[in-house]
């Protein structure tokens, strides 16, 4: 049976949820809960901790617009962080079981709450350890028609109480579980909302801010303005190298919410007026300024407004709470000379004080150097974080193994990734050839082709077994130095089966065991092919690549109103950072448009009707719209496979289940870690549709063999005829 253990606020003040004897027994009740969990459909989350590049306090401070309009909204920079909490979830008949396992190994639970309102509350009011799950499933209760929950935080590589908003992160991630596990359809903003009003139910008063860690690992501006709260996703064009510094001293945060507080909604003299400025003009100017430093990719000016941040506060917050924001130890580390050539730049982290500090250093290597001297000469206590670090695109996945109802039956034999096409080069190469050399000339090292059973000896021999002696010997000189090229080509090339085609999602699943879950993954489409329009030619794949920045990406192209039914359409924000002005004329191609775009929805073939109403995108002509282009680079390739997985198994086996289709997956993953649109210079074909459109790609093609010189056409002929034993 599963037994409640590790009860009460020590476990988190203390970090340690069991002692020695006590552990045997939560291991053991957590492998009778995964047993449980295995015959259950579970999903499987991950939800970050935030950092405050800036801006801290003004959350509430903002809020007080509703009592005085002359007040400016408050204006915070924050990012999630790579680290943070890692869980699986399903659904339980009658009660909330909850169990977690911190970073040092700790275990904690499982602990079972009966799902009863008035249960729950009292459980949220008590503080415990679990106390931020109770309220938040208590505000689930009486909002929404839920049963229970299991819910197994099984890994957490995001330490508390460093100003990393870990309580947060653990409400949003309960308001995720029930939010994904019950199909609410909640928004990022809606699991915020139900994450900051589970842990207000508690005796933790957390400001609206920290929630943000529903976003994912990426830079969000938030905007507090009375009761209204604004977000907008930024971009982030470099890695942040961050060092975080446990202060070791004493620190109320109660004591300066109540000092700083008392100077709203309006002043009663100049020391309180001086923190209206703080927290409203010069925050605003400062974080205004980090934004266009982060849009350019200036480390050192944003170091040097962190510096310049602090001294605002220092000069004008300190007055009002000295016992807690005069924070010697903190000003200790901000003053130690040895740390001013590894860092940019350096600021207390959340409400102040002896808390914890925040560095903002100069590489990777300065980041190792400023935790050696602080643990060295301060003897304080370091952690380094990175936002915005990724790792470059190495793998990519083709599904081709489907079947062409349009094309039947020439499909029968020849699946649309093998139709032959004529290059630009002059050679006649299956389809597939085509992308997987795109492939690799971006620098790519692994290609898996997802392909049929019927099919895959087709694929092998183009791939795996080079031309014969004797076949080698009819080529030409120029093709027998291409049959070479194949060959090294088709080293990186990895064949993986898909029994029957369920979809392109399930296409995408089938090549989970050959793909690295931790590492980005380009994702091109086996039956579309991509030409370039680029000025300096660089392929289509190479611009998607250029324009990733480690959040997740995929390729668009102006759609018509007519043929928005046969793509997948998105609609978003453009990102005009770092543009002066909107062009004038849009729409026809040029450095001075917008080509990012903050993607807010995805839909799979929508109507005209539905496109019209939901998918217009301001700048765009009237009836065009942004579909997809047939290239993605995924950040999360694990959570994007984890998804599948999990709508795989809901939709069972039977033949009359819907096919698993990978826009419903991108949709999720661009709510919960961020998606963006970038339009490419170039054209999509789609082979593998109507034999009209097969045409169009032939002859859009064929006009490349006026750049093959006329004896390169007579030598690719020149072969001996292949008659003949």
């Amino acid at each position: 049976p599963i037994t409640p253990h590790c009860v009460g606020a020590s476990c988190l003040s203390l970090g340690l949820c069991l002692r020695a004897r006590a552990i045997t027994m939560a291991f053991s009740a957590i492998e009778d809960l995964e047993d449980y969990m295995a015959s259950e459909r579970t999903v499987e989350l991950f939800v970050p901790g935030r950092i405050c590049l800036m801006g801290e306090h003004s959350d509430w401070a903002g809020s007080y617009r509703r009592f005085n309009s002359s007040l400016l909204p408050g204006m915070c920079l924050v990012s999630g962080t790579n680290q943070g909490l890692y869980a699986r979830a399903c659904r339980h008949p009658s009660k909330l079981i909850v169990t977690s396992i911190d970073q040092g190994g700790n275990v904690c639970g499982p602990t079972e709450f009966s799902m009863d309102p008035q249960a729950l509350l009292a459980a949220a009011a008590t503080g415990d350890h679990f106390s931020y799950v109770a309220g938040v499933a208590y505000q689930i209760l009486v909002r929404c028609h839920v049963s229970g929950l299991v819910l197994h935080n099984y890994k957490t590589d995001l330490p508390a109480r460093k100003g990393l908003s870990s309580s947060a992160a653990a409400c949003v991630l309960a308001a995720r579980a029930f939010n994904r596990v019950y199909d609410l359809k909640l928004t990022v903003r809606g699991e915020m909302d139900l994450g900051y009003h589970g842990e207000i139910t508690t005796p933790s008063q957390c400001g609206r801010m920290d929630q943000c860690c529903a976003f994912g690992p990426r830079p969000v501006l938030m905007t507090f303005d009375g009761d209204r709260l604004d977000c907008e996703e930024l971009s982030l064009k470099s890695t942040l190298h961050l060092v975080i510094v446990e202060l070791d001293g004493t620190k109320d945060t109660t004591v300066i919410l109540q000092r700083l507080t008392k100077c709203y909604p309006v002043p009663d003299d100049d020391a309180q007026r001086g923190v209206h400025e703080l927290l409203g003009a010069i925050n605003q100017r400062i974080v205004r300024a980090a934004m266009a430093a982060l849009d350019c990719g200036d480390m050192a000016a944003l170091g040097a407004l962190m510096d310049e941040a602090q001294e605002h506060f220092d000069r004008l917050a300190t007055p009002l709470c000295p016992s807690q924001l005069t924070a010697p130890n903190l000003h200790r580390v901000l003053r130690h000379e040895p740390l001013r050539k590894h860092i940019f730049g350096a600021k207390g982290v959340g409400s102040q004080g002896d808390g914890c500090a925040q560095l903002l250093c100069r590489s990777a290597t300065d980041a190792e150097a400023a935790m050696r001297i602080v643990e060295t000469e301060l003897g304080m206590r370091t952690m380094p974080l990175q936002i915005g670090a990724s790792r470059p695109v190495g793998q990519a996945v083709v599904p081709a193994a489907s079947f062409s109802a349009a094309s039947f039956p020439a499909s029968r034999t020849t699946p649309p990734a093998l139709f032959p096409l004529l290059d630009a080069d002059g050679i006649l190469k299956p389809a597939i050839l085509l992308l997987v050399e795109q492939a690799v000339d971006a620098g790519l090292a692994k290609v898996v082709i997802v392909v049929s059973p019927e099919h895959k000896g087709h694929f092998e021999a183009l791939f795996r077994r080079p031309p014969s002696p004797r076949e080698m010997a009819r080529l030409p000189p120029r093709l027998q130095r291409y049959a070479e090229k194949i060959r090294e080509v088709g080293a990186k090339v990895e064949l993986v089966e898909q029994q029957e085609q369920l979809g392109l999602g399930h296409a995408v699943l089938c090549a989970r065991a050959a793909l690295e879950e931790e590492a980005p993954t380009l994702l091109l489409l086996g039956d579309h092919l991509y030409t370039t329009a680029h000025p300096e030619g660089t392929s289509c794949v190479r611009q998607l690549l250029a324009a990733y920045t480690g959040t997740s990406v995929m390729a668009l192209q102006r759609t018509a109103e007519a043929h928005v039914h046969r793509y997948g359409c998105a609609t978003g924000k453009w990102d005009i950072s770092g543009k002066a002005s909107w062009p004038t004329r849009f729409g026809d191609g040029g450095d001075a448009e917008p080509r990012r775009v903050h993607l807010t929805m995805l839909v799979e073939k929508p109507t005209a009707e539905f496109a019209a109403t939901n998918l217009a995108v301001p700048g765009l002509p009237e009836g065009t719209y942004l579909s997809a282009f047939g290239l993605y680079i995924i950040t999360e390739t694990g959570a994007l496979l984890q998804w599948l997985a999990d709508a795989a198994d809901a939709r069972g086996a039977s033949p009359t289940a819907p096919p698993l289709q990978l826009t419903e997956a991108l949709d999720v993953l661009r709510a919960e870690s961020g998606l963006q649109g970038y339009l490419v210079d170039g054209t999509r074909f789609d082979i593998g549709g109507e034999p009209q459109a097969f045409l169009e790609t032939v002859n859009a093609l064929a006009p490349s063999l006026e750049s093959v010189s006329p004896s390169e056409v007579r030598g690719l002929s020149r072969g001996r005829s292949s008659g003949g034993a």
